[in-house]
């Protein structure tokens, strides 16, 4: 089984709740992106169809599901927009794919029992694909589990959250995230991964994203500047030099998501002026950064106006 760090209680009440064979028909699986909802839920949905029919060691169950021609699982997901390999993917889980469900449920398991609709992510669907679920969720196939990731419950149906059972996934505190991050990159330095515990935020798979992108030098470059405020733009110059060229891309997305959170962790350890500056400063960087990515603007120009705002702690 493919392991899931931290949440523990999460994982021991959702095993336990197949383990005792009383399981209710959706599950709703919330929390922040990237802390293995998804896992979890991939691995419950192998268990279940694996059990049911007596796979015993699941290996011919996983290869089917891996293979995307298990006859009893389906996953609902984001499609790519077109057939090119690096397709962005649409905006949304469309009706058109909750309605290809219906065919499944028309007839009876075919391996087994047991059936698993997975939806990665549930907030993705449509209004008339959400819709169109609910009458499943209302009226559920015999046999049918339904797992649902979410990562933003409170924008989903009501009737939708009332029909499932929830399991809340947290934030992973500091000792999880080293571990996961120890397991998943073993080459990894203590420095790069302890910038990468840092802007992960609890976040295995958000901190994934950074992995090889030398985080530990831009956290050092922006430690020095909100140390001494930077006065002659020395550093300032050297970071816009370093993120401003075009193979530099994936390391310029890493600092407009790294300086707000590099700012909020300054916050307590301050007080008075000085905390205020902090948030004030925190609030500004988020909107820079949201304004660069939305409206496309100049890299040089962005880095240089945040390792500004950056600037500002030296002096409060």
């Amino acid at each position: 089984m493919k392991k899931v760090w931290g949440n523990e209680a999460a994982q021991s009440l959702f095993r336990s709740a197949i383990n005792g064979g009383t399981l209710h028909h959706a599950w709703l699986l919330t929390g922040p992106q990237g802390i293995g909802k998804a896992t979890l839920a991939r691995e419950a949905a192998l268990s279940l169809l694996s059990r049911a029919a007596d796979d015993s060691n699941g290996a011919r169950t996983r290869s089917l599901i891996e293979a995307g021609s298990h006859p009893d699982f389906r996953l609902l997901e984001r499609l790519p927009k077109d057939a090119k390999p690096d397709a962005d993917l649409a905006r949304s889980i469309t009706i058109a794919q909750v309605r290809s469900l219906n065919p499944l449920f028309a007839t009876t398991p075919s391996l087994s029992p047991r059936r698993v609709v997975l939806i990665d992510a549930v907030d993705d669907l449509e209004r008339a694909g959400a819709n169109a679920l609910l009458k499943n969720l209302e009226e559920p196939p015999a046999g049918t589990i339904f797992l649902l990731i979410s990562h933003a419950p409170g924008r989903l149906l009501p009737t939708i959250r009332s029909r499932c059972r929830l399991l809340r996934f947290e934030p992973l505190d500091r000792e999880a995230m080293i571990a996961a991050l120890t397991d998943l990159l073993p080459d990894t330095t203590t420095e790069e991964r302890d910038a990468l515990v840092r802007v992960g935020m609890g976040s295995p798979g958000r901190a994934l994203r950074f992995a090889g992108l030398e985080l530990e030098k831009i956290d050092e470059a922006l430690s020095r500047i909100a140390r001494d405020g930077d006065r002659d733009n020395a550093e300032r110059v050297k970071l816009m030099r370093a993120l401003s060229l075009k193979a530099a891309q994936p390391r310029y997305e890493a600092f407009l998501d790294r300086v707000p959170t590099f700012l909020a962790e300054q916050a307590p350890y301050r007080a008075g002026p000085a905390l205020r500056t902090a948030l004030d400063a925190y609030d500004d960087a988020r909107g820079i950064a949201a304004s660069a990515r939305a409206l496309s603007l100049d890299a040089g120009g962005t880095v240089f106006e945040l390792a500004g705002v950056v600037a500002r702690l030296a002096r409060g």
